[in-house]
């Protein structure tokens, strides 16, 4: 889908994960990462620290290109509470896997759309509950072997061989790949309204 009134669409992250749902569902959008430090508090609630992320990496980039909709987004996994982001290594990405087996936990994205020309700006977050299987090391391992979790919130990817470990999703499978999908869309229609 093209943006109405020519509007420009940039994607303010680096996701090879957040561009292919982008291209899959027809938008035409250019790519500018963020650099901006990601904030890492234990003292915010996981919806909180989603959200200002989203904004942070939104108006790191939107200063360059007023007249444009950007989109930043942060994803996290929340297991009792508690953020897990990507894993330092791969011992880190086992731990994590095992708390993960047999439990539901919540994947949840900020996402804020920004125009500084008109000053638009809207943020939402959206959370996907995902239960695991029980996972036996051999099989966590395994997994383990078949993806890179280092570049993965939580050490898994839906999308990579998620049939494995994943028994059920309650809500937006793009979501758990990294940009709720059908949320932004209703959000890029309003925000041209």
């Amino acid at each position: 889908m093209e943006m109405e009134h020519g509007a420009d669409l940039i994607l303010a992250s680096a996701s090879p994960r957040r561009r292919e749902l982008l291209n899959a569902a027809g938008y035409r959008f250019q790519v500018i990462a963020s650099d901006v430090a990601e904030i890492d508090d234990s003292a915010l609630r996981v919806e909180e620290l989603v959200r200002q992320n989203a904004v942070l990496k939104a108006r790191s980039v939107a200063g360059r290109f007023p007249d444009s909709i950007v989109i930043g987004s942060d994803t996290l996994v929340a297991l009792d509470r508690t953020a897990l982001g990507k894993p330092g290594n791969l011992d880190e990405g086992f731990a994590m896997l095992s708390r993960l087996s047999g439990r539901t936990h919540s994947v949840l994205t900020g996402v804020c759309l920004l125009r500084l020309a008109d000053g638009r700006e809207q943020i939402f977050v959206e959370e996907t509950r995902v239960t695991f299987r029980p996972l036996e090391e051999a099989e966590i391992r395994r997994y383990l072997s078949l993806i890179n979790p280092l570049d993965k919130a939580g050490s898994y990817a839906a999308q990579e061989h998620g049939e494995m470990i994943i028994e059920n999703l309650e809500g937006s499978w793009s979501n758990v790949v990294g940009l709720p999908m059908e949320r932004l869309a209703r959000a890029l229609a309003s925000f041209e309204a």
